[in-house]
């Protein structure tokens, strides 16, 4: 995995958080949470029986064509989604999370300059470093053996 492949990747999330926002409407009535699947509960609700929230087998099984075309593309959006959050979640310096979390709003290398008031050259730098760590980690296979699959899958295709 490549600095390039990572940086298209956080520059994706946007458009792909609120793709998968819209599948989730229109498939499952509802937005899903990533981290909301497997939470834990207390109380007297905790003995209670509950659906899941994703699609059953026999659900999937008689969903048309079109449905099946943005089951499978809602499934790979939300690992795209869940991979860039992962990534984030690697960096300790503020000044990188501050632009990978504007890269992650799909803002321009001027406007990210303007809101930390440095050149755009100096971003540009930053950018660079953050790239750099992402992929140092990534080799090294610390936290990111997911986004490396992921990666490796989608040139695959």
């Amino acid at each position: 995995m490549n600095e390039k492949q990572i940086e298209n990747l956080i520059y994706e999330y946007h458009w792909k958080s609120k793709e998968v926002s819209r599948l989730e409407n229109i498939l499952f009535g509802s937005s899903i949470p990533m981290r909301g699947l497997g939470a834990i509960e207390y109380s007297i609700e905790a003995t209670l029986p509950k659906g899941s929230p994703l699609k059953s087998k026999k659900e999937l099984e008689e969903m048309d064509m079109r449905e099946e075309r943005l089951y499978r593309r809602w499934e790979d959006y939300r690992q795209h989604v869940y991979a860039v959050e992962l990534i984030a979640d690697t960096l300790e310096n503020d000044q990188l999370l501050i632009i990978i979390d504007c890269m992650m709003d799909g803002m321009s290398y001027r406007s990210i300059a303007d809101h930390l008031r440095m050149s755009r050259s100096k971003v540009g730098e930053m950018k660079n470093e953050m790239l750099y760590q992402i992929c140092q980690l990534c080799q090294e296979g610390q936290k990111c053996q997911f986004v490396s699959d992921l990666l490796l899958e989608k040139s695959t295709v």
